[in-house]
C-alpha cells in the first residue's frame, strides 16, 4: 500500500488570517521553563503548522532538552478558525496525557489563547494541570515568540515557558 502523495493546495480562505504561522520553526536559542515546583531548565523546539486545504491548520511541537537533545515534550493538534470573526480553537494532544482546548482571539498576528477544557488520562502524575492560556506572537524581526502560562491544583496561572523561534522552511 502507498500513500498519496501530497500536491501544494490552497491555503482554505477561513484560516488564511493564521498564514504567518505556516511553515517549520526552530527556536533560536533555548527557550526557558520553570515553575514553582520544578528546577528551571532549558530547551529547544520545533514547530511544524501545515494544512491540506481544509479550513484547519495541524501542528506539532517537539521539545528536547538544550543541553542533552533528550526529547522532552510533545504536542500535536489542529487550530481552527470561526468564520468570519477572529475567534481561533487550539486542539491539542500533548504526550503527558493531557487533551485540552485553548480558544482565544486573533490581533493582527498575535493569537492568545486560554484553556477552554482540559482533560488527562486517568493515572496522571500529580498535582494536575487545571488551566493553560498561551500566546504566540510575530515579532517586527521576523521572529515568532511563545508564552505558556499554566495553573495546576496548588499553582496559581503563573509563566511556565518561554522561547522564540526561526522560521526554517
Amino acid at each position: 500500500m502507498s500513500c498519496p502523495v501530497m500536491h501544494s493546495v490552497e491555503m482554505n480562505p477561513a484560516i488564511l488570517p493564521l498564514d504567518w504561522l505556516m511553515g517549520t520553526w526552530q527556536s533560536d536559542e533555548p527557550g526557558e521553563g520553570c515553575f514553582p515546583t520544578i528546577k528551571p531548565f532549558r530547551y529547544s523546539e520545533m514547530l511544524h503548522f501545515s494544512h491540506v486545504g481544509q479550513p484547519v491548520i495541524n501542528f506539532m511541537f517537539n521539545a528536547f532538552h538544550a543541553d542533552s537533545k533528550k526529547p522532552l515534550h510533545r504536542e500535536c493538534g489542529f487550530i481552527r478558525m470561526q468564520p468570519g470573526t477572529n475567534k481561533v480553537a487550539f486542539i491539542v494532544a500533548q504526550n503527558s496525557g493531557l487533551v485540552e482546548i485553548e480558544e482565544g482571539e486573533l490581533t493582527g498576528q498575535q493569537l492568545n489563547l486560554r484553556s477552554h477544557s482540559v482533560a488527562r488520562i486517568s493515572f496522571a502524575k500529580e498535582p494536575h494541570v487545571q488551566e493553560i492560556s498561551r500566546v504566540f506572537q510575530l515579532k517586527a524581526d521576523g521572529k515568532l515568540e511563545q508564552r505558556v502560562s499554566m495553573a495546576t491544583d496548588n499553582q496559581p496561572l503563573i509563566e511556565h515557558l518561554h522561547i522564540t523561534y526561526v522560521r526554517t522552511s
